[in-house]
């Protein structure tokens, strides 16, 4: 089973959460009674990080199966991981990967909202998402944003070549095509993209040579008025590949395909409210708990995984 954390990285987080030990756990005196410990998605949502938090379970103490792979569409009350150990691995363990699952799985979910729309108009379009994601969780933004089908923008500003309005305070009077030249020469195998705010810094970007237009909060309506302007135009590379960005989301990422945008650029899903992930705990002797591998069918045709205690 791959993670997308380390197991440093995942330790580190249940270090974060319990530094010193569980003082509730350790003061009832309950920590070695065994336990069941069952995940379940509450309402419809797009499973994200759910075998790191599956790995964090482990690496508290407990055995786990893994019902649903990050990726899938789970309906309400499909089943997502089952834990068995002690109770103070359980507990240990419980809102770290819970929280884990949910904040990720509202970001996938927005993001497969995202696509959805736009390809029911343009089914090739791509979704990519920003890098505006809260500092310090890129690789779990990363994995939620693929989880939902999009791809990243940009990882971070060594990768790529994107010249912002703010950059070009620092040109002077240097001509459009001057600049372009500058960067083919230092990063000749890049891709050049300028962001814009108006159809004249549009086609000037383009007349000079970038590669990618990213049209910033032009609305459907301007980005259609660009697409036939920049039609007309004759070029000395291909067309220039037109980005949408700046306030795309689900509610109006139709409209922005059916515009002729080729490419929609969003930040939104990192806004979105966390899905909500059903947790059951009880003490092994109990009746009552639902049997998760039975009803694993009924919502999900995914292999279950079986990981075991690391600790």
């Amino acid at each position: 089973m791959a993670t997308v954390a380390s197991r440093a990285e995942l330790e580190r987080l249940l270090e974060d959460d319990v530094p010193y030990g569980d003082l509730t756990t350790e003061a009832l005196g309950i920590g070695a009674a065994r336990g069941v410990m069952q995940f379940a998605a509450r309402a419809p949502m797009v499973l994200a990080l759910a075998e790191d938090a599956a790995a964090i379970v482990a690496l508290a103490g407990c055995e786990v199966e893994l019902f649903a792979a990050s990726g899938a569409t789970l309906e309400q009350g499909a089943p997502i991981l089952e834990a068995r150990g002690p109770a103070a691995s359980l507990l240990r363990s419980w809102k770290v990967a819970q929280t884990l699952i949910e904040i990720w799985s509202g970001v996938a979910s927005e993001t497969r909202a995202i696509v959805g729309a736009a390809r029911a108009v343009a089914p090739q379009i791509p979704v990519a998402c920003t890098r505006k994601n809260v500092p310090g969780t890129k690789r779990f933004a990363v994995a939620a944003v693929k989880a939902g089908g999009a791809v990243m923008h940009r990882l971070g500003l060594s990768e790529t070549v994107l010249v912002f309005p703010e950059h070009r305070a620092f040109l002077g009077k240097l001509p459009l095509f001057q600049a372009v030249e500058r960067l083919r020469r230092a990063a000749p195998e890049k891709k050049l993209v300028i962001e814009v705010k108006t159809v004249d810094a549009a086609l000037a970007g383009a007349v000079a040579g970038f590669d990618v237009i990213q049209a910033e909060k032009f609305s459907p309506a301007e980005i259609a008025a660009l697409v036939k302007r920049m039609a007309s135009m004759a070029y000395a590379r291909e067309r220039p590949v037109i980005a949408a960005a700046g306030g795309v989301n689900a509610a109006n990422a139709a409209a922005y395909a059916e515009a002729g945008a080729d490419l929609l650029v969003t930040s939104s899903p990192y806004l979105a409210k966390p899905k909500d992930v059903q947790v059951r705990i009880i003490a092994a002797d109990e009746t009552g708990i639902p049997d998760m591998r039975s009803n694993r069918s009924a919502h999900t045709a995914g292999r279950s995984i079986i990981i075991g205690n690391e600790t």
